[in-house]
C-alpha cells in the first residue's frame, strides 16, 4: 500500500469537501491541489469525480430529516410532491446542456485563463448582489417555491458548466437575485446538489470505468472518507454562517484565488492540466 498516495488522496478529499458547497468553485482548487501534489494523471481525474460522492453523502445526512419526510409523504402530501417536482425541474436543464455541450466545454474551457476569469467575474457578481442590489425577498422557505422559480434556478445552475463558476455560488446568489431569502437559496442549492452531482459523477465514472481497478479501492476509500468529513463540517458551518453574515468574504477570496491561478500559470510555477 502506497502511504504517500493515500496521504494525497486524503488531501484531495479535504479540498473537495471544503470547496464543493462554498461559492468558490471546487474545480480550480482541485486542479491546483492536484498539480502541486503531482496527482493529476488520468486516474486522478476520475478520482476527483468519485470523491464528490462523499461530499454528497454529507449533505444527505445534514438534511436527512427533510429528505426522509419528503420520501415518506410523497404519495399523498401535496407539499412534498411540489418540493420533489421543484428539485426535478431544476435538475433537468443541467442534464440537457451537460449532455449536449459537456464534451466541448471540457475540451475548450478547462484552461487557467478561463478558470481565473470566471473566478473573478463571479466575485464581482457576488459583490453586486450583496451590495447595491437588494431584491425583494418573495420566498422565505424552499416550500414556498413554485415550479417556475425552480426552473429559473435550474437555468442559473447551468452557468456552473463553465469551470470556475461554482455550482453553489451560481445557485445561491442566483436564488437571492430571483427573490429567495439567503437561507432558502442556500437550502435549495444543497437539495439540488444531490441529484446533480450524483448524476454527473455516475455518468463520468461509467465512461471512465476502464481506468479503475481493485488496487484503487484504498485510495478511493480514503478520498471519500475525508471528503465526507470535511463537507459535513463545512455544510454545518455554512448554515450557521449565513444566519448572520453575507457572502462578500467569499468574493474577495475568489479574486485572490483567480489571481493566483493566473500567476502560477503565467510563470509556469504550476503545470495546469484539465480536471
Amino acid at each position: 500500500m502506497d502511504v504517500v498516495l493515500l496521504v494525497k488522496a486524503a488531501i484531495m478529499g479535504i479540498v473537495e469537501g471544503l470547496t464543493e458547497f462554498l461559492p468558490i468553485s471546487s474545480t480550480g482548487h482541485l486542479i491546483l491541489a492536484g498539480a502541486l501534489l503531482g496527482f493529476d494523471d488520468e486516474k486522478a481525474k476520475v478520482f476527483d469525480i468519485a470523491i464528490q460522492t462523499g461530499a454528497i453523502l454529507a449533505v444527505i445526512i445534514v438534511y436527512w430529516q427533510k429528505i426522509r419526510s419528503t420520501i415518506v409523504s410523497l404519495p399523498s402530501d401535496r407539499e412534498a410532491q411540489r418540493f420533489a417536482l421543484n428539485v426535478l425541474v431544476a435538475f433537468i436543464p443541467a442534464v440537457v446542456l451537460g449532455l449536449l455541450f459537456g464534451k466541448a466545454i471540457q475540451q475548450n474551457l478547462f484552461t487557467p485563463p478561463v478558470v481565473a476569469t470566471t473566478f473573478i467575474l463571479g466575485a464581482f457578481v457576488i459583490l453586486w448582489a450583496e451590495g447595491r442590489h437588494h431584491p425583494k425577498v418573495r420566498i422565505q422557505e424552499v416550500e414556498e417555491m413554485r415550479w417556475t422559480d425552480a426552473l429559473k434556478l435550474g437555468l442559473v445552475q447551468c452557468f456552473a458548466l463553465i469551470p470556475g463558476t461554482s455550482r453553489s455560488g451560481a445557485t445561491i446568489i442566483g436564488g437571492m437575485l430571483l427573490g429567495l431569502s439567503r437561507k432558502a437559496a442556500t437550502d435549495f442549492s444543497f437539495y439540488l446538489a444531490i441529484p446533480t452531482l450524483i448524476g454527473a459523477g455516475a455518468y463520468s465514472l461509467y465512461k471512465e470505468r476502464g481506468q479503475l481497478g481493485p488496487e484503487d479501492i484504498p485510495m478511493f476509500a480514503v478520498g471519500l472518507l475525508f471528503s465526507f468529513v470535511s463537507a459535513w463540517l463545512c455544510v454545518r458551518w455554512l448554515l450557521r454562517y449565513i444566519s448572520t453574515h453575507d457572502f462578500k468574504p467569499f468574493a474577495w477570496y475568489r479574486i485572490a484565488f483567480g489571481l493566483i491561478v493566473l500567476i502560477t500559470w503565467w510563470t509556469g510555477w504550476v503545470q495546469w492540466t484539465p480536471a
